[in-house]
């Protein structure tokens, strides 16, 4: 993992800063990206069946998303830079899979090391998108640090 960087996926979640917090003790300080991915409304839509035509709104909703990641991805970067790591805020947009699109980005910046909660924003979210972690681990040619959300 020499002089490549920690791809850490976070959405503010105690899953996402718990995942942080274990890569702190396993991993020393490296550079990194913490990365928020988010879906806009109407792909959110589709996952979850409905057949909506047209979303009203749409654009402003998917504004207030964006805004939204950037505020949580910037949180995220300014803990891990509190623990030592060189980390920058990112965002990403899903049209698919939100594990696809963290695989992407893993690609692109040559991660190292992807980290990862268990958990993420809850039960539906999860009926929703699916396990990102799992989807992750099982896909993904990158090693994958998956913290649980309640270490022993």
């Amino acid at each position: 993992m020499v002089n490549k960087p920690v791809l850490f996926c976070y959405d503010g979640s105690d899953g996402s800063k718990t995942a942080l917090a274990a890569a702190v003790e396993l991993i020393k300080p490296a550079d990194a990206v913490v990365l928020v991915v988010w879906m806009p409304a109407a792909v959110q839509l589709a996952r979850a069946g409905s057949f909506v035509v047209a979303v009203p709104n749409e654009g402003e909703i998917d504004e207030q998303e964006a805004t939204a990641a950037r505020q949580i991805a910037e949180e995220g970067a300014a803990g891990a830079r509190k623990h030592g790591y060189n980390a920058s805020p990112r965002i990403a947009q899903a049209n698919e899979s939100v594990a696809r699109t963290i695989d992407e980005i893993a690609q692109e910046i040559d991660a190292g090391l992807v980290v990862c909660g268990q958990r993420g924003r809850g039960a539906i979210g999860s009926a929703l998108l699916g396990s990102v972690s799992h989807a992750l681990a099982a896909h993904t040619r990158r090693p994958v640090l998956i913290a649980p959300q309640h270490p022993s």
